[in-house]
């Protein structure tokens, strides 16, 4: 039986012509052309030809699923959502994948043009009325590289793998396209789609970009004749390539590392080279202050500025794909030198032209790397006995806890991912899960709250492999519409393991309280309005909603059991959700 071809069939011909494997959908009334299509294909047996459709009922999590994947595919996955409601559900979604440097492209229908009959899907429900809003693209302009209107079958190919292009090059980012139904219904000759002057091979992302003779030249010369050199990095390990190419420039001077906010693994935790963590550190810190020279590379925010900037004689240079943050309108650090390259490449540069150029003494060299790994013992010796620490009773030493998992994961046999979205236990787990494998530990790369139950779908579908471990606080968890989020796990089948870090409440707004207002009367009578009491029943909303594993932990004694009855539920199918309480915000 012969099927209509129609723009919608030739859309979804051109997501999986870009490398599109899945298409995370939240499905409305301005989507009829591509159910229609899908029914069609599958019928005729050759929606091999589209991308697998994973349904999604919220579309934070179908944007933050596709967004795991493309973090640990590297291959950038679309997302389906209605209309303009639809694109405000992934508002904080889209921001960290903005943020993150994440290729996402969305796909909104657009209410119908016509009102009368005119052409096919013309308006026939009341809602097309409602939903007709004046600058629908404009909703996420800000965090968008790209957004255009498809209005014509005849070139939706080359608006897709136009899109796509700019999503995926440097710096990567989310594309925005839109359509109204009477375009995605019409019907379309297979070959004006296909027509080989378009030649949709060549639409390739831009080549990773390269520091120039002179700027390697400048920055080699400075990190190699300096005394107290530092690097600073954040998100360098999104490119797991990176990360054995920092490890041996910083080798090769016996230069620090230190993680600034890391939303990747950067560097090994266990080098001795590995200078430590900050997040919102409110004090100086003693790494950054004695550093005379500093190579601030892929990080947006190397330290803070009011409470641990560096010396003010320090030598600062900048490397990133965006070395001035084109998209925040107030930033700055005092860089003698803004360099725009991709970060695996210039590490590269700058190593081989010290190797080539410069004579390094040898003995300056070796007393540095043996005072700084002396440092790294220390600090490492500081961890361990934190871990030790007892916590107040009904509670756990949220070191406990991540040293235990930690441990825990060590003698798997299969790959572990982690994912990080802890908050105001961020530094905790970077600092005691010790993780050292490039791509084993990411975060959202943005702000905002709930990433982690879409980006475990995405992650486990794009590694069926590994096993996927999500570190969470509670408010992470209640943003990441668990509900919905665990019903697609478990129709997909995607179990991973979700471990929330439960104080009970938001702990993060006290704290930002607390850094303004130390002796305010909020911090006088300890009235922040952060409390989750009554406390809700959070792993029961992944057993209702998706069969998961649930237990709650209240000591330290429960957690090897707990934590290995949840390793087995996930590795028998189903996912686990385990809420350790922590000591109460």
């Amino acid at each position: 039986m012969s099927h209509p071809y129609t723009t919608s069939t030739a859309f979804l011909e051109a997501l999986t012509h870009t490398g599109v494997q899945y298409l995370f959908a939240n499905l409305g009334s301005d989507h009829p052309g591509l159910v229609e299509a899908y029914a069609r294909a599958r019928a005729d047996g050759t929606d091999h030809r589209f991308p697998r459709l994973i349904i999604c009922p919220h579309e934070s999590v179908a944007f933050s699923a596709a967004q795991g994947h493309a973090q640990i595919s590297g291959r950038p996955q679309a997302v389906i959502v209605h209309v303009e409601c639809g694109t405000q559900n992934i508002g904080g979604m889209i921001h960290n994948a903005a943020k993150g440097r994440v290729p996402v492209l969305v796909f909104a229908g657009a209410s119908p043009a016509t009102q009368h009959g005119e052409h096919t899907g013309s308006r026939n429900e009341f809602i097309q009325w409602i939903q007709d809003v004046h600058d629908q693209r404009g909703i996420v302009r800000g965090y968008t590289k790209y957004d255009n209107e498809i209005r014509t079958g005849a070139n939706v190919k080359q608006i897709v793998h136009r899109a796509m292009q700019i999503a995926t090059s440097h710096p990567a980012g989310p594309v925005y396209l839109v359509g109204a139904r009477e375009v995605m219904e019409a019907p379309l000759d297979p070959h004006t789609a296909d027509n080989p002057a378009y030649h949709l091979t060549r639409y390739t992302p831009t080549a990773p970009p390269a520091l120039d003779p002179a700027t390697t030249d400048t920055i080699a010369h400075a990190l190699a004749t300096a005394h107290n050199p530092l690097i600073v990095t954040s998100y360098l390990g999104r490119n797991p390539d990176a990360v054995p190419a920092l490890t041996r420039l910083a080798e090769h001077l016996a230069i620090p590392v230190l993680e600034s906010v890391p939303m990747r693994l950067n560097f090994p935790a266990d080098h001795p080279l590995h200078a430590g963590y900050q997040w919102n550190t409110q004090t100086p810190n003693p790494v950054l202050t004695r550093a005379d020279t500093i190579l601030a590379i892929d990080t947006d925010v190397p330290w803070i500025p009011l409470n641990n900037a560096p010396h003010p004689h320090a030598r600062i240079f900048a490397i990133d794909t965006d070395p001035l943050k084109e998209q925040m309108p107030l930033w700055h650090i005092p860089a003698e030198v803004f360099a725009r390259a991709d970060a695996a490449t210039a590490l590269d540069q700058l190593t081989d032209h010290i190797r080539h150029h410069h004579t390094v003494p040898t003995d300056t060299v070796e007393q540095r790397r043996s005072a700084l790994a002396a440092e790294h013992a220390a600090r490492r010796a500081d961890l361990s006995a934190r871990e030790q620490q007892d916590a107040p009773p009904g509670t756990v030493n949220p070191a406990t806890l991540v040293a235990h998992l930690r441990d825990l994961l060590a003698q798997q046999q299969e790959e572990a991912i982690v994912l990080t979205e802890a908050i105001s236990n961020y530094l905790t787990v970077n600092e005691h899960l010790r993780a050292n494998r490039p791509g084993s530990l990411i975060g959202s790369g943005g702000g905002s709250l709930g990433w982690h139950a879409g980006a475990a779908i995405g992650a486990k579908l794009a590694r069926p492999d590994a096993l996927v471990v999500s570190l969470v606080g509670d408010g992470s968890y209640l943003f990441g519409v668990p509900a919905s989020a665990q019903w697609v796990a478990r129709r997909y089948n995607t179990p991973t393991l979700t471990v929330i870090f439960d104080n009970r409440g938001w702990k993060s707004p006290k704290l930002s309280t607390l850094g303004v207002h130390p002796d305010g009367a909020a911090a006088h009578h300890d009235d922040f309005n952060v409390s989750f009491e009554p406390e809700a029943d959070l792993p029961g909303i992944a057993a209702a909603a998706g069969g998961a594993h649930a237990r709650t932990v209240t000591s330290a004694q429960e957690l090897p059991t707990a934590l290995k009855e949840a390793l087995e539920a996930v590795r028998s199918g189903r996912s686990a959700v385990l809420s350790v309480h922590v000591p109460a915000v």
